[in-house]
């Protein structure tokens, strides 16, 4: 259990190290985010901290969601999340969190919402081969027979046919700060993280 900060996807680019290798990587806006509510095991059975991130009108919040932020004194908010730790002790309602609690080298787990892709076929959906192009084949991205003979006499659940694809939350492990910039609140990270540029993002530190 770890403490996490919000931010949003700005792109991809590469960089080069020391040694001259380009290394991919994603520029990442986190935070600054503040604390809004803090959660004991005496209090809730748990420990944990709520953060929010991203100031909004209050005309787009409903009154149980001004009046949250408001019995503390906060500016509203778009986006509130909790992350269990070990130490709620150590914050305060209001404190403001950046990327200062991070460090290059770092590793990081990012989730977010990965790229909706609508309906898909099963090529593209399941990576399913498709029929012959030649010959006088019919049968080129169809899906072909899903149903069995007398036994069982019916399709299993599960199985894997066109429907929607994408647009699920998806959690990227071990990803490693390459650069941190405290003046912009930017995080540079290797590799890629999910959803387009924009993307709301949960990224947590590993323990």
């Amino acid at each position: 259990m770890s403490l996490g900060l919000l931010g949003n996807k700005i792109g991809m680019t590469q960089i080069f190290d020391e040694s001259g290798n380009i290394i991919p990587v994603t520029i990442l806006k986190i935070g600054p985010c503040i604390v809004t509510q803090i959660k004991t095991i005496l209090t809730d059975g748990y420990n944990a901290i709520q953060v929010g991130y991203g100031t909004i009108s209050s005309k787009y919040l409903t009154e149980p969601e001004l009046g949250h932020l408001q019995k503390s004194n906060i500016q509203p908010l778009k986006y509130l999340k909790e992350f269990r730790v070990n130490n709620p002790e150590e914050f305060v309602i209001g404190q403001l969190l950046n990327v200062q609690t991070f460090s290059a080298g770092q590793l990081i787990n990012v989730t977010g919402k990965s790229i909706g892709r609508g309906f898909a076929g099963n090529q593209k959906r399941n990576n399913f081969a498709r029929g012959s192009m030649t010959h006088g084949s019919k049968n080129h991205r169809a899906p072909g027979s899903i149903g069995m003979s007398t036994t069982p006499g019916r399709v299993f659940p599960g199985k894997r046919m066109a429907g929607h694809l994408g647009n699920q939350i998806t959690n990227i492990k071990k990803l490693k700060i390459i650069q941190v910039n405290c003046d912009e609140n930017i995080l540079v990270v290797k590799g890629s993280v999910p959803g387009k540029p924009g993307n709301l993002l949960s990224i947590t530190s590993l323990e």
